[in-house]
């Protein structure tokens, strides 16, 4: 350190001699930070130090960057109160004076103070350094202080939003209960009915005679000696009647709501789904029941229990052992019951339901009409043939609607109860089967559709063997989201009026057409194909109706929410998917405009690059085909339509409403404005989430897996000026081929007359599904219908034989390119097939393990019938048998072994993500972050494909089969191409 003698010309030789020794006694240190320095300014104030030093010394010292100036001692302590105000004023030049000590000197004329007489001192405001070091241990204490105060604020509203996630989950039945027992005490009290939408005026007229059956079934069967007492009555008892009522109600409407043909639902599907429900509560209802209040005859031993058991559940919430605390919960109930059991308790709640439930047409304007009064439900038969033409039938129970019931109930579907809605604190971390997920409700790490084998592969699994799963679960789940006010204000206004803009469905249905005067049979016949085309839109409708209300409904309840969590499950190939089934980012355009990140970033440079690219993108149309610079381009012409979008929504040029995902679209071009009207257009916070979509990814797994180097180009693993188009590429080949048929002699090639049909029709849309889903197991058939839809759009080809004629042929063509240009891809599938073939042929279902260590049981059995005798009819369930599906183990072990091969990558990706510390959602191949982390996803997505895919899949996969199956012979691996899957590092296009 430089000496105290080289202060200052100013000072004199005691004045510095005195400093010297003054400074002696500490050691300089390094300056703070300027965090700390931030810190320092909150603090109280404190003493400073006073140097006394004589006034009769000279300057010997040469110059330095200490400098001193002479002040009033009066000022002194007015320095003293203004220290923070002195700090604050340094902070800003503080890279300036961070060369040398600033000193603020204060000499003061001779004075008589403190009983020193012309003494002066030297008062010097301490380094920034210096003063933190002073202030170290207080500036310690204040910021543990304000952390604790944080914690605790944190604290007591992460509790309260799981009290609240614990009553949606606990108590969601009983305040529909009371809501009914309200709503019955106003209608008696002032003598009418209170205006309730449809829905809710209906289940208020069905509520209290369903109970009240159910309260008489319950005393009847409890009558009853155990011989003659029906197989449900044990289970009947297990719910007070008003609960098991409103259950009912809305479990059947909840399936009216979803959409089934002609307004009918299979007996079988609604008695289960009844049963399951009616089990599930009880469950919860038996906890409550025992915990709550003593009841007068308890003996001591069961108080005592009560308070321990009060307490141990208590302790273990406030400890957040949920995962402990649901065991106690789950002892508390009775076993399994089965599916026999559920379709006997439910076959007889939903004839009592048939029985009491009741719709009224609305009363003509005479006087003298008897109100008419017909049952909501009633119970018949269906006769279906198995398939077209087929003389085979099969006749199953329904459950038939109302007409009446039907009309104004997609009006009032938000008024159903929604039992698995987003979470309000993360999800329970996974841990097991069924350890994870919500809180209370039942929560499975995997959709086993009752696989019995699949379900006994998952309980065997360590944690251990499957951690990076659940780790990759936990990260989805752990995303948090809120609603995207804006945009759900915009699907609001469209939706009330009328919707049928934007992708929502047209509120109103077609007319039904009259029946014509005339009696000629044509016109009857073309009468009736229009009534019944009529009936099937307004079906359709009817359905899109229901499910877009169910979607707003929940969007309208989480809106005011801070954020919200969707906790995630697996499928049986080990695909992500969110537990909650209507407002979720797996869905429609609506739900993905409408959800966005609860956290917002700053932009930054390249997340405005990527926020362009990102609503080209969204716009489509062929733009997201093009290189980013002429997406960047589109983007740049386009900005006063942008711009008009954002602020003038409704009433502008309306130029989102070309896009291909318009509500997507529009949040994008809000949040693009505000970036490009403010000063500082990266610093604009967004909580837009920016996709990344892989290219044909079935096809680029397959590429991944065969090294084939054309293949790999053609998918976009291997780096281009602009992406590679496969079903451009397709399609010209499609066009080949159709071209070199059409100049064939007709007569002798009755193709040539289709070719010269169709070879103007060829386009990338044509092709585009067939190929997509090629790579998935479609089968010619389901080609077929594919292009049959494409063409009917096109409307070229009118008559029915030809257009099935040209359907055929053109898939066949499709399919034959295909195999012309992805060889590899082709033989791996058809290795696929075959060792699914040789392990079913031996009557084993196909298994492996995905290199995350996913066990998967491929669950396609042929099934068995199993009758259980109702009170409402004989039900035949379905259940797993022993003889496994040869052809189905073998047509979809190609589709579904990709399948997890590319949820394996989604999950190797969100974890490394996170580690990364950004925020990430998954799509199948679609991968979602903030604009400003697109770069680092980027990267890690390239990286995590290049891991997986340097590891043997195919020589694993066929070393497990030898393993499990010593006996069977298996084909070897094909052979691989000589492609570096380095390349994929380097491609931009990849994933983009």
């Amino acid at each position: 350190m430089a000496s105290a003698a080289a202060a200052s010309p100013s000072l004199s030789l005691n004045q510095t001699s005195h400093f010297q020794h003054q400074t002696s006694l500490f050691t300089w240190l390094k300056p703070p930070s300027s965090s700390a320095l931030f810190r320092s300014k909150t603090l109280p104030f404190f003493e400073r130090h006073s140097l006394p030093i004589s006034a009769s010394s000279s300057s010997s010292s040469s110059s330095t960057s200490l400098s001193v100036h002479e002040k009033p001692i009066s000022n002194s302590v007015h320095f003293h109160g203004n220290l923070i105000e002195s700090f604050e004023n340094q902070d800003s030049s503080y890279a300036g004076t961070i060369k040398g000590a600033s000193l603020v000197e204060e000499l003061e004329n001779p004075v008589e103070r403190n009983g020193l007489s012309g003494r002066r001192r030297l008062f010097m405001q301490d380094p920034p350094w210096i003063s933190a070091l002073f202030l170290k241990g207080l500036s310690k204490m204040v910021d543990q202080t304000v952390k604790i105060e944080h914690k605790d604020i944190d604290k007591r509203k992460f509790d309260s939003l799981r009290r609240r996630q614990v009553k949606e989950e606990t108590e969601a039945w009983e305040k529909m209960v009371d809501e009914y027992r309200d709503l019955e005490k106003e209608m008696c009290e002032k003598n009418l009915a209170p205006n309730l939408p449809y829905v809710k005026h209906m289940f208020l007229g069905w509520f209290q005679p369903l109970k009240d059956v159910i309260e008489r079934e319950q005393k009847l069967q409890k009558n009853k000696s155990k011989k003659v007492r029906a197989a449900y009555a044990p289970h009947i008892e297990l719910l007070p009647a008003d609960k098991m009522a409103v259950i009912v109600m809305h479990k059947m409407m909840g399936l009216v709501m979803s959409g089934h043909e002609d307004g009918c639902i299979q007996v079988v599907q609604a008695a289960v789904s009844i049963g399951i429900a009616i089990e599930q509560e009880v469950r919860i209802h038996n906890f409550l029941k025992r915990t709550r209040k003593n009841n007068a005859g308890d003996s001591q031993e069961e108080l005592k229990e009560k308070q321990l058991l009060r307490k141990r559940v208590n302790s273990l919430i406030r400890r957040k052992r949920i995962i402990d605390a649901l065991k106690v919960v789950k002892s508390e109930g009775t076993k399994p019951w089965g599916r026999a059991t559920q379709a006997k308790l439910g076959s007889r709640l939903l004839e009592l339901l048939i029985e009491t439930a009741y719709v009224q047409p609305p009363l003509t304007q005479s006087g003298d009409s008897i109100p008419e009064f017909r049952p909501a439900f009633r119970h018949t038969f269906k006769t279906v043939t198995k398939y077209p033409g087929s003389k085979l039938v099969r006749r199953y129970g329904v459950i038939e609607c109302d007409s009446l019931l039907l009309a104004g109930l997609d009006k009032s579907a938000k008024h159903m109860l929604i039992p698995y809605v987003p979470m309000l604190v993360p999800p329970k971390r996974w841990k097991g089967y069924d350890k994870g997920g919500y809180l209370f409700l039942p929560s499975y790490i995997m959709r086993t559709h009752g696989s019995k084998k699949q379900q006994d592969a998952l309980r065997d699994i360590s944690y251990k063997t499957a951690h990076r799963v659940f780790e990759a679960l936990d990260t989805l789940g752990n995303t948090k989201w809120r609603v995207n006010r804006k945009i759900l204000d915009v699907v609001e206004r469209l939706w009330a009026d009328g919707g049928n803009i934007a992708g929502l469905v047209n509120r109103e249905d077609v007319p039904i057409p009259e029946k014509p005067s005339s009696e000629d049979p044509d016109e009857i016949q073309a009468w009736k194909w229009s009534v019944r085309k009529a009936n099937k839109i307004n079906r359709e409708r009817h359905s899109l109706r229901c499910d877009v209300e169910l979607k707003l409904s929940v969007a309208r309840k989480m809106k005011d929410e801070e954020g919200f969590y969707y906790p995630h499950n697996l499928d049986f190939r080990g695909r992500a998917y969110p537990m909650h089934p209507h407002l979720n980012h797996l869905s429609s355009d609506l739900c993905r405009g409408t959800l966005e990140f609860a956290e917002g970033r700053p932009l930054g440079k390249s997340g405005l690059h990527w926020l362009k690219i990102h609503l080209a993108n969204l716009y489509a149309g062929g733009v997201e085909k093009l290189s980013h610079d002429a997406r960047l381009a589109f983007v740049e012409n386009h900005l006063d339509d942008i711009m008009d979008s954002a602020e003038n929504t409704i009433h502008g040029k309306r130029w989102w409403l070309k896009a291909e995902d318009p509500f997507q679209c529009l949040a994008a071009c809000v949040i693009l404005t505000q970036a490009l009207k403010s000063p500082s257009p990266y610093s604009v916070i967004s909580h837009l989430p920016i996709h990344q979509d892989g290219s044909c990814n079935g096809l680029q797994h397959y590429a991944a897996l065969g090294r084939d180097s054309f293949e790999a180009a053609a998918v976009n693993l291997v780096a281009g000026d602009k992406p590679a188009d496969v079903y451009s590429e397709i399609s010209r080949r499609v066009h080949e081929i159709m071209k070199k048929d059409s100049s064939k002699d007709p007569e002798s090639n009755p193709t040539a007359a289709l070719a010269k049909i169709l070879i103007t029709q060829v386009d990338r849309k044509l092709v585009k599904q067939t190929v997509m889903t090629s790579v998935y197991g479609v089968t010619y058939v389901g080609a077929r219908e594919q292009i049959k839809r494409r063409l009917e759009e096109k409307g070229v080809i009118t008559d029915e034989r030809m257009l099935f004629a040209a359907a055929c042929y053109s898939a066949k063509v499709t399919l034959a390119a295909l195999g012309e240009i992805f060889e590899a891809a082709r033989a791996i599938m058809s290795w696929l097939g075959d060792c699914a073939k040789i392990i079913a042929s031996d009557n084993h279902p196909v298994r492996w393990i995905t290199p995350l260590g996913l066990p998967v049981v491929q669950p396609y059995c042929r099934s068995e019938r199993h009758l259980i005798r109702t009170s409402l009819q004989v039900l035949a369930l379905q259940r797993e048998g022993n003889t496994v599906d040869v052809r189905k183990q073998r047509t979809a072990f190609p589709p579904n072994f990709v399948h997890s091969l590319d949820g394996t990558h989604m999950m190797m990706t969100a974890v490394a993500c996170r580690e990364a510390g950004l925020n990430f959602a998954g799509v199948h191949d679609s991968y979602w972050t903030h604009a400003c982390d697109v770069d680092t996803m980027n990267r890690i997505l390239r990286e995590k494909f290049v891991e997986l895919y340097n590891t043997p899949i195919l020589e694993d996969l066929l070393q497990s089969f030898q393993d499990a199956y010593p006996n069977l012979v298996f084909p070897p691996v094909p052979k691989r191409g000589d492609f570096d899957l380095k390349e994929v590092l380097k491609s931009q296009y990849f994933f983009n």
